[in-house]
């Protein structure tokens, strides 16, 4: 079967996942049944996806009319017969327990055309053991969304024993036309890749607190400020529920043996129902306490070591036993988990030697087959090299960004932030890369004019990325530096020769708007938002932001802007002179490059000079305007300008070379 092939999926379960992903089908333009066991189940899942819909088009993410097209591609079922008789996909979403599925699937393989594909989106249960109870397990694979599927990016494509390429390439592409990222899982084993990098370091981060070695406001202070992951570990098993890592946990001991032997303290969590937030009480208490108060200065440096060598276990057991790559569990961490590195590429900073040997000491101590070090990281800390290639504990050189997405195309360099994970928020990495992408542009005699923006259409850049940077433990000497390292790589674009077009689409704060801030001309979409919110956390703008906004807007605007911290939309921050032109939210792209387009087809020297003169005039009129007859002489003497001249004179537009 082809894509094209594919116009109607069933989704089986109408429960938080199953209803989202039927939301998420029929959104994607495909005719959608949804069952479940009893009417009152099915129509509860209905209602909330004509809540979601109509929260999605109250937020002006999608219109009113599509809202309404989606829902009425959607039609309930109780009896399965009848909701699977044309299905070409089927995706089961039914409760994550290996007995009520297999019932499911016997049912299911009866009643489904011969075409059909079956897809489950079990988040760790073995898609090889639910395919044998069919009679098409070349059609049968793994389909795992994260909750909730109509927002999270990611979905796991998993491939059981007898999976056929063909059904791996079909739903790869399905995942895809639903808007969505999937990554693909060679081989089926226990917890896929996400809650296999997950589920062990909340085991690790409870036999941790278990042997008194740490507290658990330790560890989630190192967790999330020392390696500047987005929750506390605990803090995470609480917000998910403690059962449900449990079980997966469970699940992986009996089947990959000793080394994912369940933590005492997460089983006695459970036997007590203190499963985290749904209950009430977890690690933290969400009734009678505050619940997840986390200390900013409790990192420990051992508990960091213990919690990233067992990451790095388990990426290079994925990567020795074939199923996934490196740089697809990277990506797949990233997108389900909300890292802000992926963990193979923290580990290759980390350095995988010094991370062997922390393994090599507890195995020792403790003789725990957690423990023992996986043979291929063995091997690559001994030689020296990273899961992601290059040394381990070394960053690679050259323009291979990580962060960002730069290309050369009609004179145009073309940068686009490409973190759209964590809303192109500005890591310390993304600024280095930026700074070497600007630096290559500029050096680029090709490129004429350059372009910013950022990838996916939820922001342009969403400012700094406080988590990661948070993992430097709060110093001011370190934060001062930080603010210079974004002062002068946000000046790079200042200080170009080069016109530089920044496009915003979606939010638009802090960091990123004074990365806008640095552009010559900046357009927006209208759905788009803009503020500087930092007095809202007790800063200031860093990187920029107090000089040059009151440039752009005046001193009185400027300071309205930053001292309410308040966010501003697009046409608000065109009145005020921000911006240069708001255009539709499905015409900025192609606005965008049509204005960089014109840009460099401009004079080069001209358009040097005029920033220069432009630059001198900021400090200084009198510096500025001699900057200007100077520049105003050279230009007489340039082949641009007679170029120009002779243009007007035969009325065709000019093509200027920059001499």
């Amino acid at each position: 079967m082809e894509i094209d092939d594919v116009n109607s999926i069933t989704v089986l379960g109408a429960g938080s996942m199953g209803h989202g992903i039927a939301e998420v089908a029929a959104l994607a333009g495909y005719d959608v049944n949804l069952r479940d066991i009893e009417e009152e189940f099915v129509q509860k899942g209905y209602d909330q996806i004509e809540w979601s819909l109509g929260k999605l088009a109250e937020k002006e993410q999608i219109s009113e009319s599509d809202a309404d097209a989606a829902l009425e591609r959607v039609t309930t079922y109780v009896d399965l017969a009848e909701s699977v008789s044309d299905a070409d996909v089927v995706v089961e979403a039914v409760p994550e327990k290996m007995e009520i599925k297999k019932d499911v699937y016997t049912e299911l393989e009866a009643a489904a055309p011969e075409r059909t594909v079956f897809a489950t989106n079990t988040s760790s249960l073995s898609v090889t053991e639910l395919a044998e109870v069919t009679d098409r397990p070349e059609q049968f694979c793994g389909m795992h969304f994260f909750n909730p599927p109509v927002r999270m990016q990611l979905v796991e494509v998993i491939s059981g024993a007898e999976t056929a390429d063909e059904t791996m390439d079909l739903i790869v592409e399905l995942a895809e036309e639903m808007g969505k990222t999937p990554v693909r899982v060679h081989k089926d084993s226990p917890g896929f890749v996400v809650n296999r990098i997950l589920v062990p370091q909340m085991n690790e981060a409870a036999w941790i607190v278990e042997s008194g070695d740490a507290t658990v406001a330790e560890v989630d202070s190192t967790t999330k400020y020392g390696i500047g992951l987005p929750m506390g570990t605990f803090e995470l098993a609480d917000q998910v529920g403690i059962d449900v890592g449990y079980h997966v946990l469970d699940y992986m001991n009996e089947v990959l043996g000793d080394a994912y032997e369940p933590c005492p303290l997460l089983e006695e969590k459970v036997e007590a129902e203190e499963l985290g937030k749904k209950t009430g009480k977890g690690f933290y208490d969400y009734e009678g306490g505050e619940g997840a108060q986390i200390p900013s200065d409790e990192v420990r440096e051992d508990v960091e070591r213990r919690l990233m060598a067992v990451m790095a276990n388990e990426v290079a057991g994925l990567v020795q036993n074939d199923v996934a790559d490196a740089e697809a569990i990277d990506r797949a961490v990233m997108l389900g988990a909300g890292f802000p590195d992926g963990p193979a590429k923290m580990a290759d900073r980390a350095g995988l030697g010094s991370l062997v040997e922390t393994l090599d000491e507890l195995h020792e101590e403790t003789g725990a087959a957690r423990y023992e070090a996986v043979e291929l990281l063995r091997e690559l800390g001994e030689s020296g090299e990273g899961f992601r290639g290059g040394d381990a504990g070394e960053e690679s050189e050259g323009h291979d960004y990580e962060t960002l997405s730069v290309e050369v195309r009609d004179n145009v360099g073309h940068v686009e932030l490409d973190r759209p994970h964590r809303m192109n928020t500005i890591s310390e990495e993304l600024l280095d890369e930026l700074s070497a992408a600007i630096d290559a542009l500029n050096d680029d005699d090709g490129v004429r004019a350059i372009l910013l923006s950022g990838a996916g259409d939820r922001a342009f850049s969403a400012g700094a990325d406080v988590q990661s940077m948070a993992s430097g433990g709060g110093q001011p000497v370190a934060a001062a530096e930080l603010s210079r390292k974004g002062q002068r790589t946000f000046g790079k674009l200042e200080q170009s020769d080069k016109p530089v077009l920044a496009a915003i689409d979606g939010y638009c704060l802090g960091g990123g708007m004074e990365l806008a801030t640095c552009a010559d001309l900046r357009i927006a979409s209208e759905r788009s938002e803009l503020g500087q919110p930092e007095h809202n956390l007790g800063l200031l703008p860093g990187w920029g932001g107090t000089v040059r906004l009151q440039r752009i807007v005046g001193a009185g605007r400027a300071k309205e802007i930053i001292f309410t911290a308040e966010r501003y939309d697009a046409e608000t921050m065109r009145e005020y002179g921000f911006l240069n032109e708001v255009v539709g939210n499905g015409e900025l792209d192609d606005r965008a490059w049509e204005l960089a387009r014109d840009l460099a087809s401009g004079p080069p020297i001209a358009q040097r000079y005029t920033k220069r003169a432009m630059r001198s005039g900021w400090e200084s009129a009198d510096a500025g305007l001699e900057v200007e007859s100077q520049a105003f002489g050279l230009l007489y003497n340039t082949d641009d300008l007679m170029e120009g001249v002779t243009a007007f004179m035969g009325d065709r537009e000019p093509e200027f070379e920059g001499k």
